[in-house]
């Protein structure tokens, strides 16, 4: 949930992975805290510069708003686009890093999920839309009266430059004289995208239709109204954000689509409220045709919302819940940096989810007035885009639900159109009703249309948001530095902000400008940090973010330092040097040669890719071009753009463009740079000093200034020219290593010589190496010239042992800090990625350690990747500095647990349920003390055996080339095999019930209340085993088999008349009976349902929440499994909302699961995998395991069978699934965390650090015996 982007539940409405990120109504948070400590930082790729990344690149063009900024853990298939065209559904594909991005990447929905490859502009709108004549209809756009949005709206994206901002290049100076051909070039406007359908209807309300077969049959309906908070009043701050809420979740048209397998969600941000249906195309009971259904049901969410008092005072509950569920530190510090970063205008005050005491006061006819104001069809806008034959037939459909919304009211003429166009917007003052009245129309002079007219008017001139642009000055007018001081921080940041206007993207001239800003600040992010992370350097990181915000009206650079509270001062030294070297030097010739080129290469597999970009991606990426007014073009104009322009950029001017965009720090004080629009640090109170404990923490904005001057009087020097390697392995060695290792495939089992086996049905290949490595391939087409790749290692943090607790997950980042392999330094194997674009992650679980690679089939791009892999596994360096840094940042990030509540809380549950077993929850600092960079590479290295290793490929590549690279690369590893038995571990085993720990209590120190729960189980594993040594599978088993056993000795012989459903029915079901995928199928099965009962009961009904999930983790390798309900709400609520939970979870045998639930959510999980299926990443987790000794009961069946067992599961095997959760009294686990002042009572009941399990320094736990102290008083 984005601060930026509020929203409410849409029921059991499945988010896609980057509306979840954008405030979503749908909260469906993954509990990944309960599942796995994350790494201190957002988790760093395997050789890559920098441990953050950035959603969007530089973000020209505007991929996001000022809360993209928070760091968000990315998605599974995040989404990025590049400049030569719409987003493409995948993660990038190498590490660049190229970000050059602060916490900040901006995104007008949200922030958008994590990207690191350096394509040519990864920012979410960087060639927007244009208006294309609507081709192959007679549809005609009528002049009417309306709101200006889209790439006209003025408080959305401010294009007009001032005196001292200048974006577009003067060619003049370069080419004196008459224009040249060159000028005439760069000053014609960028191709427009073909398919992409516009027009109008008689009412004022506008729609765009786009035909996209990704995924098949089904499409995106979003209904954007142009209202937001930046529109309330000062009684009415978050009704925007209620009347979103009540609309949409009032809608019974959009309750009868939830059984067709449609998804629903709404969210609000400063100047839209968007309502948003997946659908699919048809459904049995729509004649064929789902489209006007979903369409009728946003015209009335829109337009004919029912203000039901009931309705309306639910969602008030919903919404103080969600306000203070997302009132974290996190969210606060992002508060912070907008109030100073806009605090000359609204934007600093009209945060979306409102505030309190005005939520609680308004009344129905409030709302309602509200609406009326502001919800018309000439100040909406209509999106569809799916798989769609017909646009005629489409646009008839629109016209027939929409054309006569809102015309016996709306039917104005068109008032007279302004000399200045769009521009006046800008210019003009908002003027009162009476004068916008009688200027527009002077015809009229019936009070009533009069009435009409100056509402019109009134929307026609919303008045801009003002900018205090960051222009060049004197020192005297610049605001000193903003100090935002909480106990909640964990560590420093510094945000230094440069703020001007946006600048459109429309011509060549303009898409050359941006290419020659991303290569400049790749270049900066990369020296950053590669030439810091050969040693400890004094920062966390360092990142530059140039991006404009279709949200915030404006392009922001910033300029952001995180960093130990202790280095902070060095920190801002290091980035302020850092940045003046590059805008004194520039980049290097062999730098422009080697980011072009890479932006290149990047930019034409886009084009390759352009059939497999998802709808909602092509959607989200035409929503923030409407506010930007950016050009859109497709992959394959985009690609041919990009080439055009590439050619004639020079060197000198890539220097003189980037420095411009630097000079606000490289020439900090100068009258002649631009005023930094804000400098804010954000610090902690406290800090944790060595053998002192927390001590306090003190600065001041003399001191902040002080650090930024010394770093622009640091010496600096040119940047030396890196030699970097082509390949990692050369053909001699390879050569060498094929004689003496001999590599060959064998055969997969004892007494067979089949040494392959190849499925038709899902193009799967399984193989294995003479030294055990097994090998799954996937030749997919789905997207051309990319591949994946991952490799699984059994063990994980599971065989950590006494001795050595957290010794893997440091020794996974200890190898993934240092970058080095062989002889080649962390630097030349960063640039070898960036030159072959890979991207490679290493990350290790509870169970196993994995290490994935995405790459490009280009350029040996594929051999590339596996020589990398190869040298990983042969000749990786582990160094002292890099595991002194790991320790470091896993002893930084338990010391914050304290300072969050919903990780302490899970935290303390964790330790109860699982017995104190510190392989489950992050490592103590005793635990991290005791570690030595030794014991961390051989608990690592010890599990990377051949029979212990399986690697997994998926892409777009022959069988010959494949094979090859198996052969040349894996086969050619040094054989090591377990000499007996895989790894053992230690038994993982829960807490004996019952147990004095089974409800416990977190209370934090906080200066706003806000609080959460953790409910938490036992339950099998994927498998069906359990922790005490169960096999469920054979026991069910035996149990179908003895029912079908009684059936046929009941059966009458004389039967002879059965319907061949039944038949194929039963006969399914025995197979899924009989299947090993049993109890994952029904588990998940089980967990759709029982998430939509907790949001009907608790959430809907009860209105104990705004957020409440049900999450199974089910090991594959362990044999257990638990089950989480996390829930938030308030210290008053709290704890009813926790026996809300519980009697939900206990309440499916006294309240019976019906068809139609387990119909639902068969329909959810089946529209997910069907959407899924084209992604490798989605095929890379289906192949894992599938040839893993440790998980002995996957074969091809559980991937080819998917579908059928889903259909096949019956409310009976649904309750044999939720017969093995441990529901009862005494094996639940729960916890509450909550925040707020300290009572004077419990002053000095915190614990102090002495590296135990059981507490934090902040964190007074509370027992049963103090659970009444927040309970409500009534």
């Amino acid at each position: 949930m984005a601060a930026i982007g509020t929203g409410c539940v849409a029921g059991l409405a499945e988010v896609y992975p980057s509306r979840r990120l954008q405030g979503s109504c749908c909260p469906r948070r993954r509990v990944q805290c309960l599942r796995r400590p994350p790494p201190p930082l957002p988790r760093l790729s395997f050789f890559c510069p920098t441990p953050t990344r950035c959603p969007h690149g530089i973000c020209y063009g505007g991929g996001g708003g000022f809360y993209s900024r928070k760091k968000k853990k990315s998605s599974t298939r995040g989404q990025y686009a590049s400049m030569v065209g719409v987003p493409v559904a995948e993660t990038p594909f190498f590490t660049l890093h190229n970000c050059i991005s602060s916490s900040i990447c901006r995104s007008r929905h949200g922030p958008l999920l994590n990207t690191s490859i350096p394509r040519a502009f990864p920012d979410k709108s960087s060639f927007h839309l244009v208006k294309p004549k609507l081709h192959h209809t007679s549809v005609k756009p009528v002049h009417v009266p309306r709101a200006t949005v889209g790439p006209d709206e003025p408080h959305a994206a401010s294009t007009s430059c001032p005196d001292g901002i200048v974006e577009k290049q003067d060619l003049d100076l370069l080419y004196p004289g008459v224009e040249t051909e060159l000028e005439v070039f760069l000053n014609s406007e960028l191709p427009s995208h073909p398919k992409l359908y516009r027009g109008q209807l008689k009412n004022g309300m506008r729609y765009l239709i786009l035909p996209n077969k990704v995924p098949p049959n089904r499409f995106e309906a979003h209904m954007e109204v142009h209202v937001g908070s930046i529109d309330e009043e000062d009684d009415e701050q978050g009704i925007a954000h209620m009347i979103e809420h009540v609309a949409f979740l009032g809608s019974k048209k959009r309750e009868k689509l939830l059984g067709t397998g449609a998804r629903s969600n709404a969210y609000t941000d400063f100047h839209h409220t968007v309502f948003h249906i997946h659908a699919p195309t048809s459904t049995k009971d729509s004649d064929g045709d789902l489209l006007p259904y979903v369409l009728d049901a946003l015209n009335e969410i829109a337009f004919q919302p029912k203000f039901l008092a009931s309705r309306v005072e639910k969602e008030r509950r919903a919404i103080l819940s969600e306000l203070q569920m997302m009132n974290t530190i996190d969210y606060r510090v992002d508060c912070q940096l907008l109030q100073h970063l806009h605090s000359e205008n609204k934007l600093s005050k009209r945060f979306p989810i409102g505030l309190e005491e005005q939520i609680k006061k308004w009344d129905v006819d409030k709302i309602r007035k509200f609406h009326e104001r502001w919800y018309f069809p000439g100040n909406a806008t209509l999106y569809i885009v799916g798989d769609i034959d017909n646009i005629t037939k489409t646009i008839y459909q629109i016209e027939a639900v929409f054309e006569q919304t809102g015309l016996e009211t709306e039917a104005v003429p068109s008032p007279a159109s302004s000399a200045f166009g769009a521009m006046a917007n800008f210019l003009v003052p908002k003027l009162a009703v009476g004068l916008a009245g009688s200027l527009s129309n002077e015809k009229s002079s019936n009070s009533i249309e009069q009435s009409k007219i100056s509402r019109k008017e009134r929307h026609a001139v919303r008045p801009p948001v003002k900018h205090n642009w960051s222009l060049p000055g004197n020192s005297t007018n610049q605001k000193p530095p903003q100090i935002f001081q909480h106990e909640l921080i964990q560590n420093f940041s510094f945000n230094m902000f440069c703020k001007i206007p946006v600048n459109k993207v429309q011509t060549y001239g303009d898409l050359r400008n941006v290419l020659m800003k991303r290569i400049f600040l790749s270049a900066l992010h990369f020296r950053i940090n590669t030439r810091y992370k050969s040693s400890n350097p004094p920062f966390t990181s360092i990142e530059l973010d140039h991006s404009d915000s279709g949200r915030e009206g404006c392009t922001v650079t910033t300029l952001t330092v995180t960093a130990e509270p202790k280095n902070w001062q060095r920190a801002i030294e290091v980035a302020v040097q850092e940045v003046r070297r590059l805008k004194e030097f520039g980049v290097t010739r062999g730098e422009l040669t080697r980011y072009m080129d890479a932006l290149l290469k990047d930019s034409e597999h886009l084009a390759a890719m352009i059939d497999n970009v998802s709808s909602v991606d092509n959607l989200d990426f035409i929503m923030e071009s409407d506010a930007l007014g950016h050009s859109v073009m497709d992959q394959r104009q985009g690609h041919g753009s990009l080439v055009a322009v590439a050619g004639t950029v020079t060197l000198d001017e890539v220097n003189s463009v980037g420095a411009k965009v630097l000079e606000f720090v490289s020439d900090f004080g100068k009258p002649t740079a631009p005023l930094p629009a804000a400098i804010v640090a954000c610090v902690p109170k406290t800090v944790h000093v060595d053998g002192k404990g927390e001590t306090e923490f003190t600065i001041s904005p003399s001191e902040i200034s002080a650090a930024i001057k010394s770093g622009l009087e640091e010496p600096i020097e040119c940047e030396p020219e890196l030699e970097v390697p082509k390949e990692l392995i050369s053909s001699s060695q390879l050569h060498d290593l094929r004689l003496e290792r001999r590599p060959t495939f064998i055969p997969l089992s004892q007494g067979t010589n089949v040494k392959k086996v190849h499925d038709k049905e899902t193009g799967i290949t399984q193989c294995r190496l003479s030294n055990g490595i097994a090998v799954n391939y996937k030749i997919s087409k789905s997207e051309a010239c990319g591949g994946v790749m991952r490799l699984m290692v059994g063990g994980g943090r599971a065989v950590e042992i006494s001795e050595s607790k957290g010794a893997v997950v440091v020794g996974v980042r200890t190898l993934s800090e240092g970058g080095r392999v062989g002889s080649f330094s962390r630097e030349q194997v960063e640039l070898f990625c960036v030159n072959h674009l890979i991207n490679c992650s290493l990350e290790s679980t509870e169970e196993f350690i994995s290490m994935e690679f995405r790459f490009t089939l280009r350029d040996n791009g594929m051999r590339a990747a596996f020589q990398l892999l190869h040298m990983v596994l042969e000749h990786s360096v582990w160094l002292d500095d890099a595991f002194d840094r790991a320790r470091q940042l896993y002893l930084s990030y338990y010391r914050s647990i304290p300072k969050s509540l919903e990780r302490s809380t899970a935290h303390k549950l964790m330790l109860a349920m699982l017995d104190g077993d510190e392989r489950f929850v992050e490592p103590t600092p005793k635990s991290l003390q005791t570690l030595t960079l030794q014991t961390v590479k051989d608990a690592v290295m010890n599990q990377f055996v051949g029979n212990n290793m399986e690697v997994s490929i998926v892409g777009d590549f022959s069988e010959e080339d494949i094979e090859s690279c198996i052969l040349d690369y894996l086969g050619t590893v040094r054989e090591t095999r377990h000499s007996g038995k895989e790894h053992e571990y230690n038994p993982v085993v829960f807490r004996p019930s019952p147990s004095v720990l089974q409800s416990q209590q977190v209370f934090l120190k906080d200066t706003d209340e806000r609080a959460c729960a953790y409910i938490a189980g036992p339950a099998p594993n994927r498998w069906g085993f359990t922790v005490d040594g169960k096999d469920l599978f054979e026991f069910i088993t035996n149990i179908f088999l003895d029912d079908a056993k009684a059936d046929a000795d009941a059966q009458p012989k004389s039967q002879e008349l059965l319907e061949e459903n039944n038949d194929i029915g039963k006969d399914s079901q025995r197979k899924l009976h009989g299947h090993p995928l049993f109890f994952g199928i029904t588990m998940g099965l089980l967990a759709e349902i029982i998430n939509s009962r907790l949001f009907t009961t608790v959430r809907d009904s009860l209105g104990l929440t705004y957020d409440v999930s049900f999450e199974l983790n089910l090991f594959d390798r362990l044999n257990l499994g638990w089950y989480v309900i996390s829930v938030t709400s308030t210290p008053g609520k709290v704890h009813k909302a926790v026996d809300a939970c519980k009697n939900v979870l206990r309440g499916l045998h006294s309240n019976k699961i019906s068809q139609r639930e387990l119909d639902r959510a068969k329909r959810t999980l089946l529209m997910r995998h069907e959407a899924e299926i084209k992604s490798n990443a989605y095929w890379l987790g289906l192949l894992a395991h599938l040839q893993a000794s440790s998980v002995p009961r996957k074969d091809i069946s559980c991937i080819k069978d998917l579908t059928s067992l889903y259909e096949a599961a019956s409310v009976e095997d649904i309750y044999l699934a939720y017969n093995q959760l441990k529901v009862d009294e005494d094996s639940l686990y729960s916890c509450i965390g909550i925040a707020g002042a300290q009572d004077d009572d419990d002053e000095g009941a915190s614990l102090e650090e002495d590296g135990s399990n059981e507490g934090f320094p902040g964190v007074v736990p509370l027992g049963r015996g103090l659970s009444t102290m927040t309970r409500p008083t009534a």
